[in-house]
This record gives structure tokens, C-alpha cells and sequence, in this order.
């Protein structure tokens, strides 16, 4: 069973519910909350002074605008459709290259992979079912990850129940023949000790396949080779 389900349409309304909950954790969200406010000041000083309440409703309009855009270029790096790269934004290429790489099916059923994160080992499920690739909070402090700023929250389901997980970026992740730079990952506290390599880093592979009990990975070519990892 997947430990990550796809965010779906039908979620929408509970995520706006959940992003209003944890408002204070999300920087993001704070500036949307202050260019309303802006807002809501400029119509009530409109009268008195319209000059002051023409700029304060501009810039609340901007301010609103500018949170949109980020959202909108952010939720899209979560879906695997897109290839969105938008350096001037802070938010770097996922780009993952290398060579075929063959995981073997562990004794409990599941594809491991045992990786490099920033140069550390590091562990992580195969789930075909993870939207997005993610790490414990336990594995993130051990690494150094730190959550992205001005990232919005995502609400995540998990074997666990439902948690909330801040966006990072894993700047190189390597296993077997394969490496993978600038991928999107969350950071999820209800997954224990557990890692995910999730759809966005698979949909960037020119294939995966399963035969009997090994798991084929094959990246695009032609690429730059990656560095095993033992």
C-alpha cells in the first residue's frame, strides 16, 4: 500500500482548510494575509483620502498577485506533467541523469534504495503511489535539510494519518547509476524513519519497469554519468 496518496481535486477545499490552520508556519501565506489586510485598509481610508487609498489598494493587489504566481509555479513543480524550471525564482531544475540502475525486490516486498543524499547514506522506499519524494523529519535534521522559504504547506496523507510537511530542495541525490539534482522533496513528520522516492523523480526517468523481482530504472540519454553508490 502506497505511504503517499496523490493530492486529488476532490482534496482542494480540505488543503485551503489545512493551509488556513497552519497560517503562522508558512511565510508565503503570511504575506497573502498582509496584502488583504492592506487591502481591507485601503477601502476604509478611501474616502478620507483616496490618493493614500488608490496606493494602498494597488499595492495590496500587487502583493496578492506576486503570492499567486509563487503558489501557482510551486504546486506545479509537484505535478509530473509539468517541467517547470524557474531559476529566477529561487527554484532550481530537477534534473535526474545517469545510467540503468537495477534494485532488487527486499525480503519485505518493497523496492529499497540505498542512496546519497548531500553525500550521506541514506535509505528510501520505492512508492509508485508518492506524488512527490519525501524524508523524515528524523532523516532531514540527520542531512541538514531545511525547509524552503516562503514554501507553502502541503497536507499529506500518510500510513500514519494526515500531517503537514514543509517543502525543501535535495541539491544531489545519488544511487546505483543514477543522480538526481534540484529535486523537489517534503519534509513529513508521521513517516517515522521512513523515505520515499516519489513520481517526481520516476517521471523524470525515460522509463521504469518491473521484471519479475528487479526493478529497472533507465534515465534519458544522452546523460553525464553518475557516481555509484556502493
Amino acid at each position: 500500500m502506497p505511504y503517499i496518496t496523490q493530492m486529488s481535486l476532490a482534496s482542494v477545499w480540505d488543503q485551503i482548510a489545512h493551509n488556513i490552520r497552519v497560517l503562522p508556519q508558512s511565510a508565503l501565506m503570511m504575506a497573502a494575509l498582509a496584502a488583504m489586510v492592506i487591502g481591507i485598509c485601503g477601502s476604509l481610508v478611501f474616502r478620507r483620502s483616496p490618493a493614500l487609498g488608490r496606493v494602498l489598494r494597488g499595492a495590496s493587489t500587487l502583493g496578492l498577485m506576486s503570492v499567486l504566481v509563487l503558489v501557482v509555479l510551486q504546486l506545479s513543480r509537484l505535478d509530473p506533467r509539468f517541467e517547470m524550471a524557474v531559476p529566477e525564482f529561487g527554484l532550481p531544475k530537477q534534473v535526474v541523469e545517469g545510467g540503468e540502475t537495477r534494485v532488487p525486490l527486499a525480503q519485505d516486498g518493497h523496492f529499497w534504495l540505498h542512496a546519497k543524499v548531500n553525500g550521506v547514506p541514506t535509505s528510501f522506499l520505492v512508492d509508485t503511489g508518492a506524488t512527490i519524494t519525501a524524508v523524515s523529519a528524523e532523516t532531514a535534521r540527520r542531512i541538514g535539510l531545511e525547509p524552503r522559504e516562503a514554501s507553502i504547506p502541503i497536507r499529506m496523507q500518510t500510513a500514519n494519518g494526515t500531517v503537514a510537511a514543509q517543502l525543501t530542495t535535495i541539491d544531489d541525490l545519488r544511487f546505483g547509476n543514477v543522480a538526481a539534482h534540484g529535486l523537489d522533496a517534503i519534509i513529513a513528520p508521521g513517516l517515522g524513519p521512513t523515505n520515499v522516492i516519489g513520481m517526481n523523480l520516476l517521471s523524470r526517468l525515460a522509463s521504469w519497469r518491473v521484471e519479475g523481482r528487479t526493478m529497472i530504472l533507465v534515465p534519458h540519454h544522452p546523460q553525464a554519468s553518475a557516481q555509484s553508490v556502493d
